[in-house]
């Protein structure tokens, strides 16, 4: 089950939306050389969020093994700037496709109800809260986090709280057969959020993997956060806003429908 699109018109130009998605290829590509090694390797383990060596609960020195062929030795100092770099890095083409994918689809009209300075101070928030709550799941783990999308499940999760009723476009696959169906905003996005939270208790004790409890982190600190964030006058434009569809405005016809 894959988003394909949204029926949520689009009332402002999403320039925050856009920069975020070009930090996240420019670091992509200059930073972490389109995934090959040793770039790759190398700003993981140096641009990573590691719990144990964020809270110090690992020794300094300890060896981890990212791969057949790559190692990372954690160091003492201070590495809570990862909190925010971590956000930036991906571990593969999948990985970075699949997230920017899914913050074009949802990000564009959260920015809508925010405006970009604001959306971007609660893209970042949000990720604070996604690695707050997957280090505390797990204070003393060596795996690198990497991605965003623990920021993303905040934008998912002012979404649904923000657009419950606007239908969500997606691409099943049934073995060879594929089809697609639209759904409610808040079905969609509450079963992803379902599916996160029984992936975080499947996953205590694990070696790696999802990190699930950011993406539930994540989700409920967007859900908390649009609150405060999201702009009253903004969202007055919206004809999608809440669970009543309002009458169309005088800027309706202008409104860019993708």
């Amino acid at each position: 089950m894959f988003p394909i699109r949204d029926d949520n018109p689009q009332v402002l130009v999403p320039y925050a939306t856009f920069g975020i998605i070009a930090v996240n290829v420019l670091v992509w590509v200059f930073v972490q050389g389109l995934g090959s090694n040793p770039a790759l390797a190398g700003s993981i383990c140096q641009l990573g969020l590691i719990p144990g060596e964020l809270l110090g609960s690992v020794p300094a020195g300890t060896q981890i093994q990212l791969s057949a062929n790559s190692w990372c030795e954690l160091g003492d100092a201070s590495r809570w700037p990862t909190v925010l770099t971590s956000m930036f890095m991906h571990g593969g083409w999948l990985h970075i496709i699949g997230n920017m994918w899914f913050l074009w689809i949802f990000g564009n009209n959260v920015e809508d109800a925010m405006g970009p300075v604001r959306f971007v101070l609660f893209y970042l928030l949000c990720g604070v809260g996604a690695a707050a709550l997957q280090v505390g799941a797990n204070p003393q783990s060596t795996v690198p986090m990497v991605g965003a999308s623990g920021a993303i499940g905040g934008v998912m999760g002012a979404y649904v709280l923000l657009y419950p009723r606007v239908h969500v476009h997606l691409l099943i696959f049934l073995g060879f057969f594929v089809t697609t169906i639209a759904v409610p905003a808040v079905f969609m996005l509450g079963y992803w959020f379902l599916l996160q939270v029984i992936g975080g208790f499947g996953s205590v004790g694990a070696k790696g993997g999802v990190a699930f409890w950011a993406h539930v982190g994540g989700f409920v600190a967007g859900g908390l956060l649009v609150v405060l964030f999201r702009k009253p006058e903004l969202l007055r434009r919206h004809p999608y806003y809440g669970w009543k569809k309002r009458s169309p405005t005088a800027s309706w016809h202008r409104i860019d429908r993708r």
